[in-house]
């Protein structure tokens, strides 16, 4: 191929992915704002705990972990036999569970570290497609960034990560995904989460949330005087907002989009429709937004938590706090 047909190709190609996805943002306009059919899977109703504090966490751990049993037996009785391994799976006594609800897609909130201890506690907060039936790449993730936290801490700082799939994820081919909506309906949660891990931790603690691709419409909807230090933006399609200042938060805000990432190709527009917000405005990784910019590397959509990443390396030394560290994109 010449190389002038080949950049006359490529550049062909990217208005293809452009209007492929301005197309998936007209049906979300078109097409009715209700979320992707389920199949429901019988479970019981999330164990009743005590308030999260240090002193509650074990009994909580253990309650959850309970309450997993039984809907893997639930799950099991019901012939679903890949959501009882799930559930299962969470059920063991290694498992640091802070939350957990197994019917429909399921909930969960997994700790990774010491909790009552940590000095600085990352919260990732997932995208679209993810529930107990997809967790386990989440809970990767998690693994992949304590280490992370664990080999890069200064010495006597102690560090956790809590994994929460806390909200009904969209799913990535579906209309929900491209609204804020169900960001909008999870948001309170995220709250409500910060505010659990400050009463457990003591004020002091540093917090970062770091937010994958539908998860960082959720960070952006909850941001608003939310006591966090930092948040971290990758894979973003946008927030809601025209610029981080628009966000209302004292943290730092920070972007960052790998370079084989094809959410580089989602149209940046917004419009409010059906008392919803459809599409995501600004690119957070644009200098109109004015985020911190940081490089993730030439990794693609799934990428950013891979051990030996850029992305993950910088991801790890926002949520130490160590900003001047960060390198930049």
């Amino acid at each position: 191929m010449r190389p002038g047909t080949k950049v006359r190709w490529r550049l062909r190609a990217g208005r293809w992915r452009r209007a492929g996805c301005a197309a998936l943002i007209t049906g979300a306009v078109v097409l009715p704002l209700s979320a992707a059919a389920r199949p429901e899977i019988p479970a019981p109703a999330p164990a009743s705990t005590v308030v999260p504090t240090a002193a509650t966490l074990e009994k909580i751990y253990a309650a959850h972990r309970a309450g997993a049993a039984r809907a893997s037996r639930m799950a099991a009785d019901h012939g679903d036999r890949h959501r009882a391994a799930a559930d299962r799976a969470m059920a063991d006594p290694s498992r640091h569970l802070l939350a957990f609800d197994g019917r429909g897609a399921g909930l969960a909130t997994e700790v990774f570290g010491d909790l009552a201890r940590a000095d600085r506690v990352a919260v990732l907060v997932p995208g679209s497609d993810t529930g107990l039936d997809t967790y386990g790449r989440f809970r990767a993730a998690a693994l992949a960034l304590h280490r992370q936290l664990v080999a890069g801490a200064p010495a006597g700082t102690r560090t956790a990560v809590v994994a929460w799939l806390g909200y009904e994820t969209p799913g990535t081919v579906s209309t929900a995904v491209a609204t804020t909506a169900r960001a909008d309906r999870a948001a309170p949660a995220l709250r409500d989460l910060v505010d659990d891990l400050h009463r457990i931790t003591g004020p002091a603690t540093r917090l970062a949330l770091l937010c994958h691709s539908y998860g960082s419409v959720v960070c952006a909807r909850a941001a608003g005087g939310l006591d966090v230090a930092d948040i971290a933006l990758v894979g973003s399609p946008g927030t809601g907002a025209d610029t981080a200042a628009g966000l209302h938060t004292d943290a730092r805000i920070w972007a960052a989009r790998g370079a084989d990432d094809w959410v580089e190709h989602v149209p940046h527009v917004s419009a409010r429709l059906f008392g919803s917000t459809v599409g995501f405005g600004t690119d957070p990784v644009s200098r109109d937004f004015g985020a911190r910019v940081f490089d993730a590397g030439g990794g693609g959509h799934s990428d950013y938590f891979d051990t030996g990443s850029r992305s993950l390396t910088n991801l790890a030394r926002i949520a130490l706090g160590e900003p001047a560290e960060v390198t930049h994109g």
